[in-house]
């Protein structure tokens, strides 16, 4: 089955509310959105968020590499099956085009573009041969030691940094929710991170699983003094203390501190993972879809971090849509030993929908599978062509 067409939107997305942490302060979204469609009419649908302080990528250097790429490559291949589709996705190559002004790109960059256009091509071909993408994630080469089936899982909260009342409303809701995991956020300029942190473990009580997201917001220097203060409400994790700039430093600081380290920001494709294991500098990975470029690679270095006795979380996105939450899900119900799941937060952060499907978690962070074709979802595609504010084909057209 071949390619009958390949769009891109660009759609802002706005939230609810601004969501603050120490590398910034998000009020929406610049998100790619990618639609296919086959000859058969078959029609998928993917989503890419850039992120400059993360990939180095920005809407203008996402739209940058959809000018400069030829999709062409993806036009003469005869989607039978999925592992078409698979194999097609692992030879297609963007352009190189410039970053934007004082952005160095790293290996990362365009890792937004290939999430969009991977999951529209394997959602519109799984969705062709009647296949769930679930099951497309669970039979992948690198996935046979990871594979394991679920029907539901638990995705755990996150809390923004806070001041005045926000600092005690954000943990009680976090308590009456019945969240089991709650990640807050540290390094924030103004806020007390130990009043801040005795405070969601007094509220939270010390049975939920609390760790900490510091954003790049210290250095190897006070990293120590640091994380040391905190160390008595029992975090079980830290995620990416220090800049990217200063990733190999944690080397040496992780023989002084008993909590793990989990690199994000530092963790964005295969040549990060490979020198966070050569070098030591973490105990666990941060896989993002978007971030990392897709669902096929997150499962190799999920497989990565398993063969080097390291854990690895599935993160998100701040403000991600329906498309990328389903993408999520998949991930989860599909590959065991996630050591914490983030995502889903769809109506709780998100003004609006682009799908039919409430895929937020309920009571619990409980969610359950996605059953159906490909995402498994409705996207209301009438809703992202009003909102888009800039369009381009990329086959056909």
């Amino acid at each position: 089955m071949k390619l009958r067409s390949l769009t891109a939107f660009e759609v802002p997305i706005e939230l609810k509310a601004p969501f603050r942490h120490a590398s910034h302060v998000r009020r929406h979204n610049d998100t790619l959105i990618v639609r296919c469609e086959l000859a058969d009419g078959s029609v998928g649908w993917g989503e890419g968020l850039p992120r400059t302080y993360v990939t180095g990528e920005s809407i203008g250097s996402v739209w940058r590499h959809l000018e400069a790429t030829n999709f062409e490559q993806l036009a003469d291949v005869d989607f039978v099956s999925p592992v078409d589709a698979v194999a097609a996705l692992a030879g297609f190559c963007l352009a190189k085009v410039p970053a934007d002004q004082g952005v160095i790109p790293r290996e990362c960059f365009g890792n937004s573009v290939r999430c969009a256009v991977e999951l529209a091509l394997l959602d519109a071909v799984c969705r062709s041969t009647d296949c769930s993408l679930g099951d497309v994630i669970f039979d992948l080469p690198a996935a046979p030691k990871l594979s394991e089936r679920r029907g539901e899982v638990c995705y755990s909260g996150v809390m923004a940094a806070a001041t005045g009342l926000r600092q005690w409303r954000s943990p009680l809701k976090m308590k009456m929710f019945g969240f089991r995991q709650v990640k807050i956020k540290v390094g924030t300029t103004g806020i007390d991170d130990v009043a801040s942190v005795a405070r969601a473990r007094r509220i939270l009580g010390q049975r939920v699983d609390l760790r900490l997201d510091a954003n790049e917001a210290w250095d190897c220097g006070e990293l120590v003094t640091k994380i040391q203060a905190l160390e008595p409400f029992r975090p079980t994790c830290l995620e990416q203390p220090v800049p990217h700039c200063q990733v190999q430093g944690l080397a040496d600081v992780k023989s002084h501190i008993t909590t793990p380290i989990m690199l994000d920001e530092s963790l964005c494709c295969e040549a990060d993972a490979r020198r966070a294991v050569a070098e030591g500098t973490c105990d666990l990975f941060n896989l993002r879809i978007s971030k990392c470029g897709g669902i096929l690679t997150c499962v190799r270095l999920a497989a990565l971090a398993r063969q080097h006795g390291l854990g690895y979380q599935l993160g998100c996105q701040v403000g991600e849509t329906g498309i990328l939450s389903a993408a999520g899900r998949h991930f989860a119900c599909n590959i065991g030993q996630i050591r914490y799941l983030e995502g889903s937060y769809d109506r709780f952060l998100v003004r609006g929908s682009v799908t039919k499907e409430d895929l937020t978690f309920r009571f619990g962070g409980r969610a359950p599978r996605l059953d159906g074709p490909g995402l498994g979802i409705t996207v209301d595609e009438a809703a992202i062509q009003h909102s888009a504010v800039r369009k381009r084909f990329l086959i056909g057209g």
